[in-house]
């Protein structure tokens, strides 16, 4: 697998934007790579928040103030002989997101094959994160003997998945239902599972944090005393300001907050590199505490 780091030269995948952002966590290769975006409703970042301080929000944000573009990222990291793919973005079959499903072709613009994937993460179930595998482009490529790692929690929980404590745009639980359905006969034979952490790779570990769902892991990339957190869904861009405010996708909500606040801590206290799903491409920074809430501090660029 090569990942061109410097002096990329365009093809005719390259698209003017590439939306690819290569980082190194000691000798590990780490590449960010957008899906695309999709819209929602503002009203669903934020379902126990008072609409007037829910606008405010938004507009002090220059989004808004009914829709705004959810970012969609996946990581890829290269460790050793392994290269491991984080989550699989939404893919193309789910009509109304156009520029999502994305990360096929960007992946092939960075010069990476999907046949050099030698282990898939799912941080949780929802259809963002499984339904790029489900594109036969992608299915069709991998190889043979990829393992895809999920929580045992999370499988369990998608046998019967609780909808009670969500507030989703409709149709969505049903199209949640039958994604995760379709995955999980798709990859019965690949998947592997887990309990409390796995070490996919040397320096790559997947950690359950239930919350966002109850299997929902994060995933931990460690080299030569330096660490980069993918928090997947753990957290969301108002969830600096406002770590309390709950999302319409959190299975449990008050577990959600609890999770995200210890993580946010976590890496306002290391220093580390934090990256997750839906922060704004390239996803790349730092956590600091900033009174009762959390400031984002982007990494600078540094190639």
């Amino acid at each position: 697998m090569t990942m061109p780091i410097n002096n990329v030269v365009a093809s005719e995948t390259e698209e003017l934007v590439p939306s690819r952002y290569a980082v190194k966590v000691g000798d590990i290769d780490v590449l960010v790579v957008s899906d695309g975006v999709l819209p929602l409703p503002t009203a669903t970042m934020s379902t126990n928040a008072e609409p007037a301080a829910r606008a405010a929000w938004f507009k002090q944000m220059f989004l808004g103030p009914d829709n705004f573009d959810w970012a969609l990222n996946v990581l890829l990291v290269r460790s050793g002989e392994q290269v491991v793919l984080v989550d699989a973005g939404l893919g193309g079959q789910f009509p109304g997101f156009p520029r999502a499903g994305q990360f096929p072709k960007r992946l092939a613009a960075a010069g990476i094959a999907l046949e050099s994937i030698t282990d898939i993460v799912i941080t949780h179930l929802h259809m963002d994160h499984i339904g790029g595998l489900l594109v036969d482009e992608v299915r069709n490529r991998l190889r043979a003997d990829v393992k895809v790692h999920v929580s045992a929690t999370e499988v369990e929980f998608w046998a019967a998945p609780d909808f009670s404590q969500t507030d989703m745009p409709q149709p969505v639980p049903d199209v949640l239902r039958s994604t995760a359905k379709a995955f999980m006969q798709a990859y019965a034979s690949k998947i592997r599972t887990f309990e409390r952490t796995h070490e996919v790779a040397p320096g790559v570990v997947a950690s359950l944090t239930g919350g966002h769902t109850p299997g929902h892991c994060v995933v931990y990339v460690d080299s030569c005393g330096q660490r980069l957190t993918f928090a997947g869904d753990a957290l969301f861009p108002v969830a600096f300001d406002h770590p309390d405010w709950h999302n319409g996708f959190e299975h449990d909500p008050e577990e959600s907050v609890r999770v995200r606040v210890a993580l946010l801590n976590e890496a306002a206290a290391s220093g580390e590199l934090f990256v997750a799903t839906h922060l704004p491409f390239p996803s790349v920074g730092r956590v600091a505490v900033d009174g009762e809430g959390f400031r984002w501090v982007a990494g600078f660029w540094n190639y």
